[in-house]
């Protein structure tokens, strides 16, 4: 690894760490397991770790809900209504999967037991396009509403839900994560900022990042709640450090062609993520104790890795989305 970081201050607000060298990345020989999805061309968008262990994936243009289990391999899948076009999915307590429709405007809640779906009507017809869903320490569901520009909260008890509009225009709320304190923090990808959104009074903090053309798109969440997030636009591993204000960020291995996506952080605080503007994908593994940098080719191509989920004992599950394939990997 060669390469020297600089620090300045934006506004009183950052502390910003850059690299300015290059920054190798080794060969990462993590075991990459990928299955097809039943249904061709379904285009598995994000992956979910079930309560049971299970790897769940919305399949977008199939309007069905997929279930894989990693010890036999085989799949099953639960239709939902035409036009619904699951986006971002999550399991609750009970096993219930919860999902964004995007392409129909609702939240979705699948009992696996049954098939039956439960539809949950957003209150705004300009939340047309829900996103990406998160459960909180408190059992309720936050999601982004990208081209909408809302973040949402869905109380499954009562089935209330609330929306709040981002306070930049065509901010496009994309990834969102929950603290240890229950915040949720979300990416604004149609520009340079973070932002957090008060549980309570569903008030939205912004953080805006110093480098202009920033384009944070996925985000993840640390042990001690630093976040990292990947800068599509620029092809940068991006760290923000709410409590400090004090940003960091490394050139992705791929640099400009990079187009980093999917994001994680392991159990051990290891940080994985996928640059989807290579061909073919690659996975990469960042060590923030040593900021080295670690990488390997996905096998069929990736086809755009969107998202992706870092398991308790061990594993990441990877939606593979061009390639119609989802994926287990061993980091442990």
């Amino acid at each position: 690894m060669k390469g020297k970081f600089v620090s300045s201050f934006t506004a009183g607000l950052f502390v910003l760490a850059v690299s300015t060298g290059t920054f190798a990345a080794t060969e990462l020989n993590a075991p990459i397991r990928e299955y097809d999805a039943p249904t061709k061309d379904s285009h598995p968008h994000d992956p979910a770790l079930g309560n049971d262990g299970a790897l769940w994936y919305a399949e977008q243009r199939a309007d069905k809900i997929g279930r894989l289990d990693p010890a036999t391999g085989l799949s099953k899948e639960y239709p939902l209504r035409p036009g619904s076009g699951p986006h971002g999915l999550v399991s609750d307590k009970d096993g219930n999967i919860w999902f964004t429709a995007n392409s129909a405007g609702y939240i979705g809640k699948l009992d696996p037991k049954t098939g039956h779906v439960t539809e949950y009507r957003l209150p705004d017809e300009k939340a047309r396009d829900p996103h990406t869903p998160v459960f909180d320490q408190h059992g309720i569901l936050w999601f982004t509403v990208q081209g909408g520009n809302f973040v949402g909260r869905l109380d499954p008890k009562t089935g209330e839900v609330r929306l709040k509009a981002a306070p930049t225009a065509s901010a496009l709320p994309y990834g969102i994560v929950i603290s240890s304190k229950g915040v949720p923090f979300f990416c604004e990808f149609g520009t340079n900022k973070l932002a957090s959104i008060d549980p309570e009074t569903m008030e939205i903090k912004e953080y805006t990042l110093p480098q202009k053309n920033a384009r944070p798109r996925r985000i993840a969440i640390a042990a001690d709640d630093v976040l990292y997030y990947t800068d599509y636009a620029r092809g940068y591993l991006g760290r923000y450090d709410p409590k400090t204000g004090k940003a960091d960020e490394w050139q992705s291995p791929a640099k400009g062609d990079a187009d980093p996506y999917a994001i994680a952080v392991a159990p051990d605080g290891t940080v994985w993520y996928s640059e989807s503007g290579v061909e073919p994908n690659t996975l990469v593994r960042f060590d923030p104790k040593t900021a080295a940098f670690a990488q390997e080719k996905i096998p069929s191509g990736g086809g755009v890795v969107r998202n992706m989920v870092a398991t308790p004992d061990g594993k990441l599950y990877l939606a593979c989305s061009g390639v119609n394939k989802v994926a287990v990997v061993e980091i442990k």
